[in-house]
């Protein structure tokens, strides 16, 4: 590795770590991410000696930064750099703010190009015969129940992992047959309309789970609901265990959430409206979600007269 690169640690408390005060701005869904984004930066940063806490942050200059780039830009797929590069430059305003770097030096150190291109999105939409094996795959049990609705959830609400980890009893709408996401990607709130059949799953969970406050979706043990929330870890698990059972291969939820966004604008809903109920914050990221393959650019062409 080049020796500009290589930055010794630097022992600082708590409070005036820059990476913990950046993670800490973030919401709970993004931490995870950006502290391995940081860990990776700190790591190319320091020659491998020390993590995103123990980093020299204030040290950083363009010459740490455009060596950075280089690196990523070689190693990575844009995207994954591009996510990397944004950590940086969140950690470095926060040495900023701490009084760690001055204003100039902080410009400088940001003067990193644009990184450029594009690659699809890894996964893929899921077929209507694996989705209805999946469901199939559902016990009668509480588990099963439990099973059937973070499926339904996935499938036909189209959120994220994290959100219905998120979710509350509180934030389920009968009513309305909504589910209130509190805890979007950015800190941005949305309401989203569930189909009659997800909302017929959601309330047979409810009818073996109970009406008591607290989290949607609970840990299921040997028939018992238990107290706190299903984790993200507890969501894989579920749904990778459902898959084994349906023999479909290679899903995760993010297939789900991609399924929905492909089965939406192949029934014709207009994208603006599709980026509203997934919680996209630009519609292009929507259009990357597209994954209906290459039948329905066939019969787009054959439109045309």
């Amino acid at each position: 590795m080049d020796a500009a690169l290589i930055l010794a640690r630097a022992e600082l408390p708590a409070a005036e770590r820059p990476a913990l005060v950046y993670l800490t701005s973030l919401t709970r869904g993004s931490r995870r991410t950006m502290r391995q984004a940081l860990d990776t930066c700190a790591r190319l940063l320091t020659g491998g000696r020390c993590d995103c806490e123990g980093c020299p942050w204030g040290l950083v200059r363009w010459q740490h930064t455009a060596a950075l780039r280089g690196i990523l830009v070689d190693v990575y797929a844009p995207a994954t750099a591009r996510k990397v590069l944004s950590a940086l430059r969140g950690v470095l305003r926060a040495a900023w703010r701490l009084g760690q770097m001055t204003a100039d030096e902080l410009a400088r150190a940001l003067d990193w190009g644009p990184v450029r291109g594009e690659t699809l999105p890894r996964g893929r939409a899921l077929s209507a015969d694996e989705l209805r094996a999946l469901f199939g795959a559902c016990g009668s049990d509480v588990a099963g129940l439990r099973d059937a609705a973070l499926l339904a959830v996935l499938r036909y609400a189209g959120l994220r992992r994290s959100e219905v980890c998120a979710l509350e009893l509180a934030d389920w709408q009968p009513a309305a047959g909504a589910l209130r996401v509190r805890h979007g990607k950015g800190r941005r709130e949305r309401t989203v309309f569930v189909s009659p059949i997800a909302a017929e799953y959601i309330r047979a969970w409810l009818a073996a789970r109970g009406e008591g406050p607290g989290p949607l979706f609970n840990p299921v043990r040997a028939a018992v609901v238990m107290a706190g929330g299903i984790t993200c870890a507890g969501l894989y698990e579920a749904l990778g265990r459902l898959a084994r059972r349906a023999g479909v291969s290679g899903s995760s939820p993010h297939d789900l959430r991609r399924t929905f966004v492909s089965d939406l604008l192949d029934a014709g809903a207009d994208i603006a409206t599709v980026q509203r109920l997934a919680g996209h914050a630009n519609v292009a990221t929507t259009a990357r979600y597209d994954r209906r393959g290459d039948e329905t650019l066939r019969r787009a062409v054959g439109l045309l007269r």
